[in-house]
């Protein structure tokens, strides 16, 4: 009666033992989680949301003291330091060079000196690719159009980039947590559609506000965990420590600034947005203090 039902409990991985052969070859290894990675100690820069705001990207990279070489066949990403970057998430979207951060990444990524955490926007162009009728809002338009110039194996390879993202990390032996929106205590370390959800999206009232946007709730606020949390998602003026967590999207692509926390320094470096490439639906940073606007130049 379990087996006929036991694929709808979404587990990940199902191993029946249905003969005395095959239980006396069974070896038992426990094997850490995906988003255990307490052996890697650092140094790290976590790295706000990109959103397609290559240049700027670049430039953060180079101030943090990386090397970068290529172009878009490949990229090449050392520090001499052996310090590694870690992205929040919402790689895609909103910006002008969505391609080429994709392909910077995941190629930071293949070389072990990048992670990648999933954000929901990054989440939203996999189903896309898969071929899921999405909606062309909130910047995918963006990104679409600017991957029609490029191969279908760049598509596949993008595809087979964001499935294997996972929703949370935990470094430095459980001392550093990295989500894309968060990670509640209690929620650290495990893996369900429950912890995904609120790495991707935080915690909401089911509300929305005046500018059509969910209501958040600030569960930053509550946490009393002993790990360091950061994240983004949640685009804010300036990044500010709030109970051992703190929120590294700056907004770049809506005009702020493209931020990294340096761990274990705790020290903040930024870089300003070129262009304000995409308005903010909420208001976040003062008129004067945006980039200026991108503005298509007339043949």
């Amino acid at each position: 009666q379990s087996l006929y039902h036991i694929k709808r409990e979404r587990f990940k991985r199902i191993t029946i033992i249905d003969s005395v052969e095959k239980i006396n070859a069974v070896e038992i290894k426990r094997v850490p989680m995906s988003n255990n990675r307490k052996d890697e100690r650092g140094p790290f820069d976590i790295i706000g949301d990109v959103h397609g705001c290559f240049d700027e990207l670049i430039e953060l990279l180079e101030q943090l003291g990386y090397f970068i070489n290529g172009d878009l066949t490949h990229y090449t990403v050392t520090h001499p330091k052996g310090r590694k970057a870690i992205f929040v998430g919402d790689l895609v979207d909103r910006g002008p060079k969505n391609p080429q951060v994709l392909r910077l990444v995941m190629d930071m990524i293949a070389a072990d000196t990048a992670f990648c955490v999933s954000g929901n926007h990054d989440v939203k162009l996999k189903r896309k690719l898969k071929g899921k009728n999405v909606k062309l809002t909130h910047g995918l338009a963006d990104t679409v159009q600017q991957l029609e110039s490029f191969p279908p194996e760049f598509h596949r390879e993008t595809l087979d980039f964001i499935e294997q993202l996972v929703s949370h990390y935990l470094f430095d032996n459980g001392n550093l947590v990295v989500a894309h929106a968060g990670m509640k205590e209690e929620l650290q370390g495990r893996t369900s559609g429950k912890v995904r959800e609120f790495a991707l999206y935080g915690g909401t009232t089911g509300e929305m506000d005046e500018f059509g946007l969910p209501v958040r709730l600030n569960w930053a606020a509550a946490y009393r965990g002993k790990a360091i949390v950061v994240y983004g998602h949640t685009p804010v003026q300036k990044a500010e420590w709030l109970n051992n967590t703190l929120c590294i999207d700056t907004g770049c692509v809506f005009g702020g600034k493209l931020t990294a926390l340096r761990y274990p320094e705790k020290e903040l470096v930024s870089v300003p947005a070129k262009y304000t490439y995409y308005k903010s639906i909420k208001p976040f940073i003062p008129e004067e203090a945006l980039a200026p606007p991108l503005v298509s130049k007339k043949k």
